[in-house]
């Protein structure tokens, strides 16, 4: 059963200039370790952060890049907008690799997304068919709920040179694409998710860690038909 999408408001428009923009880069830059993830409450999490035009030199960009697959990968995680580090600007990195059960990556429609970078993106439902299940954030540790959201999406972005692209993705790559970028226009993923399902980690892992969510839908009394 398809069930829908939850609307989502953006957030207001970032106040940081170019010029501190580019100053919070090169801080982060210059750190000895890696930089920590801002976590729910910051009000960077919630506005939309800044179209990518130009404020970091190439060099910078792609110093950046590498600094925020490095984060992913020690999270770990399969996705990290700049704002999550306290960057106010609509660049955000995603990738899965993630060993996961076969049982639970067939019903999930999830498959190896390999790495890569996107400027300035949006995305757009490719048909009706929607997709329900548990998510959490880097940036709202310890904590999932069910997100439904559209199982086919068309990205359409920027790649760090500078050039347009357009793709396709489905099932799980898909969700990621639309949390990644939600986040890029001040959101996060409980602003869609079924609140009567949010759990912390070891709740869920108790209860509610199968494939799929219709244990936790019957128990927690969400999504009814």
């Amino acid at each position: 059963m398809d069930f829908e999408t939850r609307p989502m408001a953006a957030g207001p428009d970032t106040t940081f200039t170019a010029s501190e923009i580019r100053s919070a880069v090169q801080d982060l830059l210059g750190l000895e370790g890696l930089p920590p993830i801002v976590q729910v409450g910051h009000p960077v999490l919630r506005q939309r952060a800044a179209p990518y035009d130009g404020q970091l030199d190439d060099t910078e960009l792609a110093q950046l890049v590498e600094r925020m697959r490095d984060v992913m990968h020690a999270a770990p995680g399969v996705g990290l907008a700049a704002p999550q580090l306290g960057i106010p600007l609509q660049l955000a990195v995603l990738e899965d690799h993630f060993d996961v059960d076969p049982v639970a990556s067939e019903i999930r429609q999830r498959t190896p997304l390999g790495f890569f970078a996107i400027l300035n993106p949006g995305y757009e439902p490719e048909g009706t068919a929607t997709a329900s299940f548990y998510e959490g954030c880097l940036s709202m540790r310890g904590f999932q709920a069910v997100v439904t959201r559209h199982r086919d999406v068309r990205l359409h972005y920027q790649h760090p040179d500078g050039s347009a692209a357009t793709a396709g993705f489905s099932g799980w790559q898909a969700r990621i694409v639309q949390h990644e970028t939600d986040h890029l226009q001040g959101g996060l993923y409980v602003d869609r998710a079924e609140l009567r399902s949010l759990a912390n980690d070891a709740e869920y892992s108790a209860h509610w860690a199968y494939p799929g969510i219709d244990e936790a839908r019957r128990g927690l009394g969400f999504l009814n038909p």
